[in-house]
């Protein structure tokens, strides 16, 4: 039965599996607190959350959670934020097994790729990129930890943590307040915003940024229009961001502020509504339209092929650009002296298209089954949900069973993909044997 199913079908199958296994352990009483306990949907919803490296809670971790529980935590965190398939083809080169087309296939799946060349040296390098990142960013905070914690293991354990989960944009926290209790460091913020950075620009983006500082020497080295287009509309998504959310609250919270303290909470939601889920400051304290601000960013999303969730910023840019373009009377889009392919214009509305309706009927589900929150608080849980971010007003603990069941889908969704979960529900393609006349239909 498992060789009739399609690749996408299989890598759903997997993280399936994953939050299986990881319900299990995170349910382990070796990583508890004494006499803490929740139920089978709370942990079903830490799984999930995990995983999809959400970062949505309706426990609080350091409470729930010690030490080991903190480990088994920041494992999850690894194997949903670099991918199953990332991981899994780790443990087959280790065990000498044999790369097949299968195999590919998956890699090609989970990696939103569209060749088979050079997966699993792709793999290898997401792999090596990625644990680098988070021993230097744990080494860095854990020393700076250590003006902030009574013992180095408490330091260096925060450390590791913290660097695990701002490069995998999980948003978990053992602080118990996020980051809160550094609002007024700079050099952990700034640190926590490199990582955040990194592990949303896109995988692809970093292996090809390390070809070209290894190739420096080469004045022929050209960067992909993917690397391109998605690491000019990243960057334009925080500056823009930052640049709104200060005017936004210009006159409301920043109005007691200093000029480096609205500068750096501005700029820190602004890169963490990217994907990342971690805060300096009660985001519930923000102006309804700074809220509905920072969900269309949640919304977003990060880059295709990293740890984050959402539509993804080449499909915003390849709508924005098609809009452009259209409105100046092209029927193509030409940037960086590229012409972008038809077939990924028609994917771009498609993925936006499917991820509003579907984030569309959560909010009316939601609005139905959790009368006592606003429309805001709910339109920010269920784009904090669709984009893996993990922000929250608040809501997240008193959700409902049924309201938390629907979080769970949308941090499953948001993990695997729209197009995976359009390719999970649409039956096999068929070639089509004939065709009709075409005839044009009234449009706007």
């Amino acid at each position: 039965m498992v060789k009739r199913l399609s690749s996408v079908q299989l890598i759903v199958l997997f993280y399936l599996t994953a939050v299986i296994v990881s319900t299990i352990l995170l349910s382990l009483p070796i990583g508890h607190r004494e006499n803490m306990e929740w139920s089978l949907l709370d942990a079903v919803f830490t799984a999930v959350s995990a995983i999809s490296v959400t970062g949505l809670t309706v426990v609080s971790t350091p409470d729930m959670f010690n030490t080991a529980g903190y480990f088994i935590l920041a494992f999850i965190l690894q194997f949903g934020g670099i991918g199953i398939m990332t991981l899994g083809t780790f443990v087959w080169l280790v065990f000498g097994k044999k790369i097949g087309l299968k195999e590919r296939q998956l890699i090609m799946t989970d990696q939103n790729q569209s060749t088979f060349s050079g997966l699993v040296r792709l793999m290898r390098q997401i792999l090596i990129i990625i644990i680098s990142i988070e021993l230097v960013g744990a080494v860095i905070l854990g020393v700076h930890f250590l003006q902030y914690f009574p013992t180095w293991q408490e330091a260096f354990i925060q450390g590791f943590f913290a660097s695990v989960s701002a490069t995998t944009n999980a948003g978990f926290d053992i602080t118990g307040t996020s980051l809160i209790p550094f609002a007024d460091d700079y050099f952990v913020q700034f640190i926590n915003i490199a990582l955040l950075i990194l592990g949303a620009i896109g995988f692809p983006v970093l292996i090809e940024v390390k070809e070209f500082i290894l190739h420096r020497g080469t004045l022929n080295y050209r960067f992909t229009l993917f690397t391109k287009l998605t690491t000019i509309t990243f960057f334009i998504l925080i500056i823009v961001g930052a640049l709104l959310i200060y005017l936004m609250e210009f006159n409301h919270y920043f109005a007691d502020k200093t000029w480096h303290e609205a500068l750096f909470y501005s700029l820190f939601q602004s890169v963490s509504s990217r994907n990342g889920g971690l805060a300096t400051m009660d985001v519930s304290e923000f102006s309804d339209p700074t809220l509905l601000f920072i969900s269309a960013l949640m919304f977003i999303g990060a880059s295709p092929s990293s740890v984050g969730g959402g539509i993804r910023t080449t499909t915003f840019a390849i709508m924005v650009l098609s809009i452009y373009f259209y409105a100046k009377g092209k029927d193509s889009i030409k940037v960086f002296g590229r012409e972008v392919d038809p077939g990924d214009t028609q994917k771009s509305f498609i993925v936006i298209t499917t991820a509003i309706m579907i984030c569309g009927t959560a909010i009316i589900l939601m609005s139905t089954l959790e009368p006592e929150f606003t429309l805001v608080e709910i339109i920010f849980e269920v784009c904090s949900a669709f984009g893996t971010t993990g922000l929250s007003m608040g809501i997240t603990p008193d959700l409902s069973s049924a309201g938390k069941i629907v979080i769970i889908f949308l941090m499953f969704v948001g993990r695997i993909g729209i197009f995976s979960f359009l390719f999970l529900i649409r039956g096999k393609t068929v070639k089509e044997k004939y065709k009709y006349p075409r005839e044009k239909v009234i449009i706007g």
